[in-house]
């Protein structure tokens, strides 16, 4: 499938098949949480189903510790209020529409799940004893965002539906900003550290996917250098010592 002009600019992508499943997915997610919110834990263990998205949002201790190993996953599906799942929702249609209809609804759900997933993995191995959940799919739109202005740098972003900006320096600034956020207040209530690691992720992925690849082709290449050498000095050495030109 091609690439999309550089130039190309919409105010309301298209609601492409997978990307429309995700939001499904989330939205009732975000109903189901209320629902939960009015159970008691007693009763939310008489459903065992039930009980695992009572403790659906991503806390470090508590996958170290007690190996909660399904919250990298369900905490994508969780949000906390209006405002949080309607700007996350949106970012996601926004900059996940062109990438579907680039790579393919399978390979777009591969990559929402490996930034998310990836993002909740980073912030455990960096603080793995935190007891503060972290709840939403911003590490999955933070990679999302990250491969939309690797794709498509020079596409313009409007700030605020007014401001152009190329996409690669909205992704930079926006990386930057993170960075200093985390540095500067840890304690927002904020998962700075999980929307880097989603953006880390992405990058590793994107630039250095084919990384097996490379590494076995530049190994064929050296092993062929040194069989010619090898060829190159079993030649010299059959050549007869009294050898002259004719001329």
């Amino acid at each position: 499938m091609g690439r999309y002009s550089e130039t190309y600019m919409s105010f309301f992508p298209p609601l492409t098949p997978v990307l429309k499943k995700l939001i499904y997915v989330t939205a009732g997610a975000f109903v189901l949480t209320y629902v939960l919110g009015h159970l008691s834990i007693e009763t939310l263990r008489l459903y065992c189903w039930l009980y695992p998205l009572a403790y659906g949002g991503l806390t470090p201790y508590q996958v170290t510790h007690h190996l909660f190993i399904w919250q990298p996953f369900t905490y994508l599906f969780l949000h906390d209020g209006y405002f949080h799942i309607l700007f996350n929702l949106f970012a996601l249609w926004m900059f996940g529409s062109d990438l579907e209809r680039l790579w393919g609804g399978p390979k777009f759900l591969f990559y929402f799940f490996l930034t998310g997933v990836g993002a909740a993995v980073f912030d455990v191995l960096v603080q793995p004893s935190s007891p503060v959940p972290i709840i939403g799919n911003s590490g999955a739109i933070f990679g999302i965002l990250l491969a939309f202005g690797l794709i498509w740098p020079d596409r313009p972003i409007f700030l605020w539906f007014v401001v152009p900006i190329k996409a690669k320096w909205f992704v930079l600034g926006i990386g930057i900003i993170e960075f200093l956020s985390e540095l500067g207040s840890p304690g927002s209530g904020i998962a700075h550290l999980a929307h880097l690691g989603g953006m880390l992720v992405g990058y590793l992925y994107l630039r250095g996917g084919d990384l097996p690849g490379r590494a076995r082709s530049r190994y064929v290449g050296w092993r062929r250098g040194r069989l010619r050498k090898k060829f190159d000095v079993y030649m010299r050495d059959r050549e007869p010592k009294d050898r002259h030109w004719l001329n």
